[in-house]
């Protein structure tokens, strides 16, 4: 069984593209055929994805296509892949009607867990409220675990790692807050002109997140 898993966050500008960009470099640089795909017609990130993987980025919209074509360009594009990592957009449900043509949905019509990518700066016991919102919100979705950014400490993280103990949820690990990983947003996409290197991003990801474990997803 291939590992396949869609990253999400609770809303855009949590390091959802930064962790997704990271593990499809690390995954890759392993040895792994990754295939990437993004939800929505963006068309900056596929080209990042494409340059990491070595494989074309795939676009995946149920606003501009049917579930059926979707599931159909996800099966065609992910048959040789060892891994199939799809990058969510905005927050895990928002779409153009509620959560129509949200991440959420790219992730039920494919029948894919989703990793959330949380932004755990200046937050602490308080994350379990949100935590547990998101897991319950929707039970024809499954939320597989969580990793969290700009986290302040290790001291922090374990804070964190005990509100997932709490719920019994997952945690895949974490980043510390960098400047060096932060990237500034523009319009209809992201500016990588400053971008802090892979090597440096794939080190922090190896050492820090449990990814052996999100390929048993």
């Amino acid at each position: 069984m291939k590992a396949q898993f869609l990253i999400a966050a609770p809303m855009s500008g949590s390091g959802k593209t930064t962790i997704a960009r990271g593990l499809m470099a690390l995954f890759t640089q392993k040895g792994y055929k990754v295939q990437p795909f993004k939800c929505g017609p963006d068309y900056i990130d596929t080209k990042f994805h494409a340059a990491v993987c070595g494989r074309p980025s795939i676009n995946l919209d149920t606003f501009m296509a049917t579930p059926q074509h979707v599931r159909e360009l996800f099966t065609r594009y992910g048959a040789d892949a060892d891994i199939c990592i799809v990058e969510g957009m905005m927050g895990l449900f928002d779409g153009y009607d509620r959560d129509k043509g949200s991440s959420c949905e790219i992730a039920r019509v494919l029948d894919i867990p989703i990793v959330l990518v949380v932004d755990a700066k200046s937050a602490a016991y308080s994350m379990a409220a949100l935590l547990s919102g998101f897991v319950n919100f929707r039970k024809d979705v499954h939320i597989a675990g969580v990793i969290f950014n700009k986290v302040g400490s290790e001291r922090h993280f374990q804070m964190l790692q005990q509100v997932c103990d709490d719920l019994g949820i997952a945690c895949f690990g974490y980043l510390l807050k960098s400047p060096a990983l932060e990237q500034g947003s523009r319009y209809l996409g992201l500016d990588f002109s400053e971008k802090a290197e892979n090597k440096e991003l794939t080190e922090l990801l190896e050492n820090e997140v449990r990814w052996q474990r999100l390929l048993e997803l």
